[in-house]
């Protein structure tokens, strides 16, 4: 029983402390009018119009009957044309009112009435107001061209102190809309620079104010800019292929008014990764290279003070390091008198000279090379050789630049047939034909050669 008690009480309470909560009036569909009620009257300067908001002042009212203020408003650009309502105001002892839903440069009808408990009093006068429009943008603004990959934008700042800061927007020759890019803050700011721009490309741009009841201006003049373009391409680049142990390049002198430097690079293959080898200030460089035909892909760009860099992906030129020459042939391999001939050939008009190199063993544990050079002929008379031995010889081919061929195919000699003959190392010599060099290792008399394959 008393849970019911006490839940009834508290519904009842509910009730009674909710009727006592002040609901704002409004005027009734059908409202009695007295005239006699005190009505709204503006003092002198009753009205003070902003871009975004309008304020009114009015005379005190003294009929102790009127309990507050019914507001009435109407947007001149709206279609409907009777009477709208739009405020309350619950005490006939305010005097100030200030509308802040209010668009910028819009017409506005307002009029007032003062509401008893019984009765509204009549209309108030029309006031007819129009706000104001919004601010202009900036009047003076100036863009910097050829920069690189940016552009600056100057203005004049913004004479009204509600000015907070500046909207800059963008537009290229491809959009149609206008993109914002940057809020400028500060009154007294004057530039923008955007950067991050493509070479050579046409932005256009304009600035708006923004107050500090957020009303943003108009747009300034549009000012055009177009971007730094890059340095022409390199051309007429060439490379050597016939230079020993080095590659020398040249190309064309870049056409750059404000010329950096050329930047040089270097690939294994043609379409390979681009490796920056030298920044140059002349328009030649020699790649020495410890090696003979090593191949490299060269491509070279221009620099401008700016960094900016003309294309050099288009095509790459190939230089090679002089080639070795090519190995000298056998032709025939024999004995004669005990003692090796090896004659051969040399079908590369390069070589100059030739070397032979010796290798045999006279036990399985060490193995002796001899090397024979200068030999400007086409024979070699090997005399030091002994029986039960087997002999390996092998030809090189060398040019002016001192560069070896390959060496030749192998020509093996068995000396198994040989007598065995006592011979003094005073006797012991190597008989070569136009050779300028002596040889390395010891010496003998003796022999039969027989080549292990077949020299034509």
């Amino acid at each position: 029983m008393k849970f019911w008690k006490l839940t009834i009480f508290y519904a009842v309470l509910l009730l009674i402390l909710s009727g006592c909560v002040a609901t704002t009036p409004t005027p009734n569909s059908e409202p009695t009018i007295d005239a006699t009620l005190e009505t709204v009257e503006l003092t002198t300067n009753g009205t003070f119009v902003d871009m975004n908001a309008i304020a009114f002042e009015w005379k005190s009212i003294k009929d102790q009957r009127v309990k507050g203020i019914y507001i009435y408003k109407k947007a001149m650009d709206e279609m409907e044309v009777q009477d709208e309502y739009y405020k309350t105001i619950n005490s006939r002892f305010t005097t100030h009112f200030v509308d802040t839903q209010i668009k910028p440069d819009t017409q506005y009808i307002y009029y007032f009435k003062t509401f008893s408990d019984k009765a509204e009093s009549l209309k108030s006068k029309m006031i007819v107001l129009n706000s104001l429009p919004v601010l202009k943008s900036v009047i003076w603004i100036q863009s910097v061209q050829n920069m690189p990959r940016s552009a600056k934008i100057l203005w004049r700042p913004h004479t009204n102190e509600k000015v907070k800061a500046y909207i800059v927007e963008r537009q290229t020759l491809e959009d149609s809309d206008w993109e914002k890019i940057s809020t400028v803050q500060g009154r007294l700011s004057a530039e923008y620079i955007d950067a991050e721009l493509k070479d050579k490309y046409v932005y256009k741009y304009r600035v708006r104010v923004l107050t500090f009841d957020d009303i943003i201006s108009t747009p300034s003049k549009v000012v055009k800019v177009v971007t730094k373009s890059l340095p022409l391409e390199i051309v007429n680049m060439t490379a050597t292929r016939n230079l020993p142990k080095k590659i020398e390049l040249k190309w064309g002198k870049a056409i750059v008014k404000d010329f950096s430097h050329y930047n040089l690079y270097r690939a294994q293959t043609a379409n390979g990764q681009n490796e920056l080898i030298a920044n140059l200030h002349k328009n030649l460089y020699v790649d020495k290279i410890d090696e003979d035909g090593k191949q490299y892909f060269y491509r070279v760009s221009a620099v401008d003070k700016d960094g900016l860099e003309s294309s050099y992906e288009k095509q790459s030129i190939q230089g090679i390091t002089l080639i070795r020459p090519e190995a000298p042939i056998f032709t025939e391999v024999k004995l004669v008198n005990n003692k090796v001939q090896l004659l051969w050939k040399k079908d590369d008009p390069r070589i100059k000279s030739c070397i032979v190199v010796k290798r045999y063993r006279k036990n399985w544990i060490n193995e002796i090379n001899e090397e024979f050079k200068g030999i400007s002929g086409n024979m070699f008379v090997d005399s030091n050789v002994e029986p039960n031995i087997t002999y390996n010889y092998t030809i090189y081919g060398v040019d002016k630049n001192g560069i070896k061929s390959e060496p030749s195919i192998e020509a093996e000699f068995k000396s198994d047939k040989l007598p065995v003959k006592k011979v003094s190392m005073k006797n012991s010599q190597i008989e070569v034909e136009n050779a300028s060099s002596s040889v390395d290792g010891s010496k003998n008399d003796s022999d039969t050669i027989m080549p292990t394959k077949d020299f034509n």
